[in-house]
């Protein structure tokens, strides 16, 4: 029987029997198996130090005779009699709880739903951190070894090789978990816990790993340059991600009426504390209760706060996945498309912009719901940004192949136009270019809404609807000169072009907001200084809106001036490139 089922698992999937046989070995699985059984007896046995024994206090939590005794000692300090408390305290000293006081049925459902929370964080830990180091050292090995390129030119496609990545390198670990889930349902059950809750834990556990391996698998793809240092970054980054948000879904202020609530739902924390309130002993109930997307109230019950997690963790798992097929063929291709770009921008803006509207505080004016949100968004968005334009700029060698074949092909039909949108090998100006429109449509929109239904609110008073609109011209405007310029540097002749790009769009964003911090000129008393950096939006208040339209003319004829180098060089670079192409025939 054994033997027909290793044959059809190498049928369906060979990368996957590759994987298995590598690694559930007899000594490899005992190992497992044994520090499963070791740990289910370690908590089990935990547990006992709490154990009820003959000198039980008659004031814990599981004696009978606790409620009354607790009134009559409420009374005793009322009075603040010192004799009577002293003789109280001596009582429950000298006295404990009888055995047939202890209510031993409260005290087992607690004992077991200790071990069942217990191992639903185990398991959180162990797929999550170790699985992601089992996936990324496995790529680094196959790198170095060298086999990582058979395996590219292998006839199966790409899904059937990363499915056999993800589903057997943490074979053991998931052997690890199968093992003690016979205990976590029994302490489950025991517990007096639903069972769809605990399969609707199940579910959100295997769509955390699914993301989490598929980003652990793209990390180990992209960042071969960290040699043996990428299993322990990678994990590190995951356990930090993890510890950062368990701290937040415990604490009770830290609400996820905000942006950053789709940051923190990549975590499984918050909705596992909503499927079990005792998790992180947050009594009060799980911030999810009153989670809203676009006023949408998804907190209202179970069906839909787990379908919601489900569908983001599957929809960003399915777009890792497709940057893993374009990068694991073609090592230098790009990890996303122009396509995919703008598709991801959309979605983004969509999940930030959902979670950032609502109820806030029970403020019902547009500009109460979202004011919170800006500085978070304006981040978010500047850091994807940035991301992109490091992403979808292509470097020499490929704008000249472009350029040559545009040259060539001068009497074409297909608009220049349509390539600058779509083709991987152009320049990314108008990728990025769209990518921005996307992103500020939705604050135009709001902008719009706020100016028309908001009569006396801060946009008003303080900026003003054109000054405002200034604002976002004055940041798109100085976002495409940073693109222009990182463009023209990957154009040049010169060895690391990436890392003088990213060395010179760093220096260029961040150094003078800096320097003038540290100068103290300040965007109170200099606008127009701050007018051209990268955070305009600190000068906006404090300069007239002639001021800013002059510094957004300035900031458009530097950006008019690169692009015109730009096209020079590209046009240059295509006549040359045809010029070689033909002294070589």
């Amino acid at each position: 029987m054994m033997p027909n089922l290793i044959d059809k698992i190498g049928d369906w999937n060979p990368q996957l029997l590759r994987e298995l046989k590598g690694r559930l070995k007899f000594f490899n699985v005992a190992i497992a198996v044994a520090t499963s059984l070791l740990l289910q007896l370690v908590v089990f046995v935990y547990q006992f130090r709490e154990f009820p024994d003959d000198q039980y206090s008659l004031m814990g939590t599981y004696c009978r005779l606790r409620q009354g005794y607790q009134g009559q000692q409420n009374q005793i300090y009322q009075q603040l009699d010192q004799d009577k408390i002293y003789d109280l305290n001596n009582f429950f000293s000298n006295n404990f709880c009888p055995q047939n006081q202890i209510d031993w049925q409260m005290w087992w459902r607690d004992h077991w739903e200790y071990i069942f929370l217990t191992f639903s964080v185990i398991f959180v830990f162990t797929l999550l951190v170790a699985g992601t180091y089992l996936l990324i050292n496995d790529l680094a090995k196959e790198e170095s070894r060298g086999t990582l390129n058979f395996i590219r030119l292998s006839p199966q496609s790409e899904t059937s090789i990363l499915t056999g990545k993800l589903l057997g390198v943490p074979s053991l670990i998931y052997l690890v978990i199968l093992v003690s889930v016979p205990l976590h349902l029994l302490a489950g059950s025991s517990a007096k816990i639903a069972f769809n809750y605990i399969f609707s834990y199940y579910a959100i556990l295997v769509a955390s790993c699914l993301f989490f391996y598929s980003a652990a698998l793209l990390f180990g793809l992209v960042s071969r340059w960290f040699s043996g240092f990428q299993p322990w970054l990678g994990s590190g980054a995951v356990l930090l991600f993890l510890f950062t948000t368990i701290a937040f879904a415990s604490s009770y202020n830290n609400g996820l009426n905000n942006a950053t609530a789709w940051i923190r739902l990549f975590a499984p924390w918050d909705t596992i504390n909503y499927l079990f309130p005792h998790l992180l002993h947050v009594y009060n109930g799980s911030q999810l209760n009153r989670l809203e997307f676009f006023f949408l109230p998804l907190g209202e019950n179970i069906v839909s706060v787990i379908s919601f997690q489900l569908l983001n963790l599957g929809l960003c798992s399915y777009g890792i996945l497709q940057a893993l097929k374009r990068c694991f063929r073609n090592p230098q291709a790009s990890i996303i498309s122009k396509g995919q770009s703008y598709l991801l921008v959309a979605f983004c803006q969509v999940m930030m912009w959902g979670f950032s509207l609502q109820y806030w505080q029970n403020n019902s004016n547009y500009y109460g719901q979202y004011e919170p949100n800006l500085i978070f968004l304006a981040i978010y968005n500047l850091g994807l940004i940035f991301s992109l334009i490091a992403i979808l700029s292509p470097h020499r060698q490929d704008v000249q192949d472009w350029a040559r074949y545009r040259h060539q092909e001068l009497s074409s039909r297909k608009s220049v136009w349509q390539d600058l949108i779509w083709a991987e090998k152009s320049p990314a100006l108008v990728a990025i270019a769209i990518n921005l429109a996307i992103i500020i449509i939705p604050l135009l929109v709001w902008i719009s809404i706020t100016s028309v239904l908001e009569t006396d609110n801060w946009l008003n008073s303080n900026f003003g609807r054109l000054k405002l609109l200034l604002a976002v011209a004055l940041s798109v405007s100085i976002i495409m000169i940073y693109a222009t310029i990182a463009q023209l540097i990957l154009l040049l002749k010169t060895p690391k072009r990436s890392f003088w790009a990213i060395g010179t769009i760093g220096v260029v964003s961040f150094l003078p907001p800096m320097i003038l911090g540290f100068l103290g000129i300040s965007s109170s008393k200099y606008p127009t200084v701050w007018l051209f950096s990268t955070f305009p939006w600190a000068a906006i208040q404090y300069s007239g809106a002639t001021t800013i339209f002059m510094a957004f003319l300035a900031e458009l004829s530097v950006l008019a001036l690169l692009n015109f180098q730009l096209t020079k060089q590209v046009r240059l670079a295509g006549e040359s490139a045809t010029k070689a192409l033909l002294a070589r025939r």
